[in-house]
């Protein structure tokens, strides 16, 4: 499935968030979205995932979802959002229970995300017990369970140690690889962006506008922390948003 979206503004009582987004999100790819704080990203995500409707212009999906799809789009948050009674098998099963699956079924879905995920060995334990790390993976299985058309993930690896987040990068390019999913993915990290991004949006500073979009035609599973190209493009995403970030910064401090 692909989105499209056209002219799409939003806005809260008075303030302008975002204004005049237009833009085509492709099928199996991952698209980020980066700017300066309180520029509209997670907004933005919002809009697209249809929890608000936006103010202005359209949010159209075109194509088909995925054979087996159970929900065409799909969160995962930055907080885990973990029930902490449940195992985590019982999380990833949590997302199954309202579409009423044959029991053979569903076991089969759990096993399957558990293992493409690496957590087998740990389909027992409690969301206690499992490091920041273990508890993102959980809730990326937990998405996958419902094989969506589109992964909305918003900030997904702020919470997490550098060391932890390299891991986490490492995991979802190999879980793009194995079978290449669509994904919209909101940070504030210019090195994730790179490492995982097919397209970079950069939006503007409050009402958030684009600013500049950034194609990265080199492979995933070739990308490298130290590679030049990757290096070229964080700097020239930094390059645009800089002056922006110290003026949104600005801003927040003057109220």
């Amino acid at each position: 499935m692909e989105l499209s979206l056209v002219g799409v503004g939003h806005s809260y009582d008075r303030t302008d968030v975002l204004s005049d987004i237009t833009l085509d999100i492709p099928g199996g790819r991952i698209l980020c979205i980066v700017g300066p704080s309180g520029c509209g990203k997670s907004t933005l995500l919002r809009l697209i995932g249809g929890l608000e409707r936006p103010s202005r212009g359209q949010i159209l999906q075109t194509g088909r979802v995925p054979e087996g799809c159970l929900n065409p789009l799909t969160y995962v948050f930055q907080d885990f959002a973990l029930l902490p009674w449940r195992t985590v098998e019982g999380n990833v099963r949590l997302a199954l229970e309202d579409h009423r699956l044959p029991k053979g079924e569903t076991d089969r879905i759990v096993t399957d995300v558990l293992s493409r995920t690496r957590l087998s060995d740990f389909r027992t334990a409690l969301p206690r017990q499992l490091s920041g790390g273990m508890k993102q993976r959980v809730a990326i299985a937990r998405a996958l369970a419902v094989n969506p058309a589109v992964m909305l993930m918003d900030e997904p690896l702020s919470a997490l140690d550098a060391q932890t987040r390299e891991l986490l990068m490492d995991d979802l390019v190999a879980l793009w690889l194995r079978a290449p999913f669509t994904a919209v993915y909101v940070t504030h990290n210019l090195t994730e962006a790179v490492r995982l991004g097919h397209r970079i949006v950069v939006l503007s500073r409050r009402p958030g506008r684009i600013a500049e979009v950034v194609d990265i035609k080199t492979d995933l599973a070739e990308r490298r922390a130290d590679d030049p190209d990757l290096v070229r493009h964080q700097s020239h995403l930094w390059d645009v948003m800089r002056d922006e970030a110290r003026a949104a910064d600005q801003e927040l401090i003057n109220g």
